[in-house]
């Protein structure tokens, strides 16, 4: 895709208010002109002549196993507003419930409320499926400045956003505190992977038979993302803007390390089902999770769990955003809509998002409740937790566009990576097999409507 050029812009943001150190790069969704969606002909809702809807039906997934905590936070919504919500369990992970949304398109199934995750809220938005939230959300003065800049920002399209922020996160080093005493190795993460390696054989001596120093999961919505770390720590990306970059050498560098992580220095092991189950039980030292994952691993761990940032590469590293946000179909009344946006308002404000934070280990979306008593206390009782926030802080960096705009790519991303870990692969050919397959995804769902 070489002839086209980059379509994503990236913005400095001022530092986040009450939270002096925590100072992000933001990036804006490609900005390109109208599409079909966004178009300024369409009729602008006049909201203060409409009626909220009585009854709104929201799917989840339940990010973080939040299904009583959510439906907590619903009773508390239904008890100040008299909107009753109808939760559904519309599928096990963010990808299932983007299906089975996709699949309800052209019938009166639809929800109100949807997850819309980072690989998916913009295949709705090419589909005319959501409708933006920055006019509602002003007139209900629900202060979107005060989310978290660079998570609000991951849903801006042409000077508008598509979704709120909801269950953000990003991935996170998990390891056993025991084992490395055992190792005896200092009480943090390895700062490079090179060190991880380093470690390694003081790591085997420890763990159980059958296990390994770094357990890790591949998958849709997952693989290519936390590889985005390691490809980053080669100098390379899959993207740059819309143009793929795989046949770099440095995104080829990339595979080659991860190849030989699995293959070649032997430091890591494909976990059969859940690398966090396999971490919670003691049989793999270290993996990476989702900052999500942090409640269910304190819970499930018989050992103290630590935290860490991703390790960096030669050329650095970072970790990419990601998580989920909520997103209103556009095709719903306006008396629906409205009622779906007063929740979203609900669910994502200053005390509900650090209640969400505090049981789940997202992102406190809110700058303001990043450092507010209820997150302080989260803090001092968890630090693992404080880890994931000042990594953000830190080391966030924004997606590469391929992996979260082109329809598909994401699951090819993965195809690829599965073929270097579990088929020992050349990375160069295994890149080169997905190229056509995503530059004709991006000719065919994305390109006409930019």
């Amino acid at each position: 895709m070489s002839h086209r050029p980059a379509r994503r812009t990236r913005t400095a943001v001022a530092a986040l208010a009450a939270v002096s150190a925590l100072t992000l790069t933001a990036c804006a969704g490609p900005s390109v002109g109208a599409t079909a969606s966004g178009d300024a002909s369409a009729e602008a809702v006049d909201w203060s002549q409409v009626e909220p809807a009585k009854e709104i039906t929201w799917w989840s997934n339940h990010p973080g196993q939040s299904q009583e905590l959510e439906q907590q936070l619903i009773d508390d919504f239904t008890a100040e507003s008299g909107i009753e919500v109808d939760l559904v369990t519309a599928g096990a992970d963010y990808d299932e419930v983007a299906q089975r949304f996709q699949a309800a398109s052209q019938t009166d199934e639809l929800p109100d409320v949807v997850i819309a995750s980072d690989v998916w809220w913009f295949r709705y938005h090419l589909n005319d499926q959501i409708m933006p939230v920055d006019d509602v959300m002003e007139f209900l003065d629900a202060d979107a400045d005060d989310f978290q800049p660079a998570l609000y920002a991951d849903y801006e399209y042409d000077d508008q956003h598509w979704a709120v922020p909801y269950a953000r996160s990003t991935p996170l080093f998990y390891y056993n505190k025991d084992l490395w005493t055992k190792a005896g190795l200092p009480d943090r993460g390895p700062e490079t992977w090179d060190e991880l390696v380093d470690w390694d054989a003081k790591l085997k001596a420890e763990v159980p038979d059958g296990g390994s120093t770094l357990g890790l999961s591949t998958g849709p919505s997952w693989g290519a993302w936390w590889f985005e770390n390691m490809i980053w720590g080669q100098d390379g990306a899959y993207s740059d803007g819309f143009d793929l970059t795989l046949d770099t050498p440095e995104a080829v560098a990339g595979g080659e390390f991860v190849r030989d992580l699995f293959h070649g220095s032997g430091v890591a092991t494909l976990s059969a089902d859940d690398a966090m189950a396999d971490f919670s039980s003691g049989l793999i030292a270290s993996t990476i999770g989702s900052t999500g994952s942090l409640k269910g691993a304190l819970d499930a761990a018989s050992f103290e769990v630590g935290t860490a940032y991703l390790p960096d590469g030669p050329q650095g590293g970072g970790t990419p955003t990601g998580g989920t946000g909520l997103a209103i179909p556009s095709s719903r009344t306006p008396e629906q809509q409205l009622a779906a946006a007063m929740f979203l308002e609900f669910l994502t404000n200053t005390e509900n998002t650090a209640t969400f934070s505090q049981a789940t280990g997202y992102m406190p979306v809110r700058t303001s409740a990043v450092e507010s008593d209820a997150m302080k206390q989260t803090y001092e009782q968890t630090p693992q937790f404080r880890t994931a926030v000042d990594q953000l802080a830190d080391k966030a960096r924004v997606q590469d566009d391929v992996r979260v705009f082109v329809p598909g790519a994401d699951a090819l991303l993965n195809e690829a990576l599965e073929q270097i870990v579990i088929e020992d692969a050349d990375p160069r050919t295994a890149f080169e097999a997905i190229t056509p397959r995503i530059e004709k995804a991006y000719e065919e769902n994305v390109e006409p409507y930019l």
